[in-house]
């Protein structure tokens, strides 16, 4: 009888948590988990347990929370800390999914099957931090999970396996993310399976064609600039939710948070983008720089986010006003 696949686990976010649980869930001894270190959070910025630790004390995984693998680094002791008890732990392959340390070829040559990443994209297309974002944002029709063999570079590895995922017009980061977490619990177990099975899994080099880079989300990129396309407009908003938001400014400077808006036709009739045209309970209609968006969620700071109802009964919006552009 084939002996169990001992999985060493590393990842930190609620996407690789999902990974995690279904690993442990479907038998696969995991003697050991890496997350990042506890982060300030909340309004009181106390530290927060990651959910992958959380998932980890409370199933009485074994935890390490390294803040480097690299001994050339600020933190070379703990590193070489961290390393060596990789070493001295038994195990046969490492998964990773959202981990957000750089694993060094020196980390990526211990599991005697090497490392396999859990990546929310169809690679090569959009490599980096923030491919569910990017794919909403870019008016993407598909996106889904690639499991790929990690080697140095940025997500360059080669290609064990995929699931295809449809956009939907009403998809943001947060359903999206929830749709791949699990794509790609599923997708794991399977090739963790097969790996048990026959003792290798079959890898296909990317493309060099078609490769795009999901660079990090920034906090301003938020800034929705009205004198952009409405379907733009609207993929933004829908990418950037739960963060940072799109964010809107009236004319006497009260920033409101945008977090739903559908594209509408309009005839500006030389309005200028950013103006309010009409207002309802079933929506904000706003003047873009093509077409029109319905805005259909809103929060005003210190609030909460409310439909559209909700939020004219508290703050009162009239057609003629008008949100600023972002410069």
């Amino acid at each position: 009888m084939t002996p169990p696949l001992r999985v060493i686990f590393a990842g930190t976010p609620e996407f690789a948590a999902a990974a995690l649980a279904a690993i442990h869930a479907a038998g696969f001894p995991v003697p050991l988990v890496l997350t990042q270190p506890d982060r300030p959070a909340g309004r009181g910025m106390k530290l927060q347990a990651s959910a992958v630790k959380r998932y980890a004390l409370e199933h009485g995984l074994a935890l390490s929370q390294p803040p480097s693998l690299r001994r050339t680094g600020k933190f070379p002791a703990e590193a070489t800390s961290a390393i060596e008890q990789l070493r001295v732990t038994p195990h046969d392959v490492m998964v990773v999914a959202a981990y957000g340390l750089l694993l060094p070829q020196e980390v990526l040559d211990i599991p005697p099957h090497g490392c396999i990443n859990i990546h929310a994209s169809l690679l090569p297309r959009w490599r980096g931090a923030a491919p569910i974002h990017r794919a909403i944002e870019a008016g993407d029709a598909e996106t889904g999970i690639t499991l790929m063999q990690m080697e140095a570079g940025l997500d360059t590895g080669p290609m064990l396996s995929t699931a295809r995922v449809p956009i939907g017009p009403r998809d943001t980061t947060a359903t999206l993310h929830d749709t791949l977490a699990a794509a790609g619990a599923s997708l794991i177990v399977e090739a963790l399976r097969e790996l048990e099975r026959g003792g290798r899994l079959a890898a296909t080099s990317q493309p060099e064609a078609g490769v795009t880079y999901a660079e990090k989300i920034g906090k301003h990129e938020g800034a929705l600039d009205w004198r952009r396309p409405a379907e733009a407009l609207a993929r933004q908003i829908r990418a950037f939710d739960p963060f940072p938001g799109g964010a809107a400014t009236l004319d006497d400077g009260t920033a409101l948070k945008v977090w739903a808006a559908e594209p509408v036709a309009h005839r500006a009739n030389d309005v200028k983008a950013g103006a309010i045209v009409d207002v309802s309970p079933e929506g904000v209609i706003v003047v873009c720089g093509d077409g029109a968006l319905r805005i259909t969620q809103l929060q005003k700071p210190g609030g909460k986010r409310l439909p559209v109802r909700e939020f004219l009964a508290g703050t009162p919006l009239t057609a003629g006003r008008r949100f600023m552009s972002a410069d």
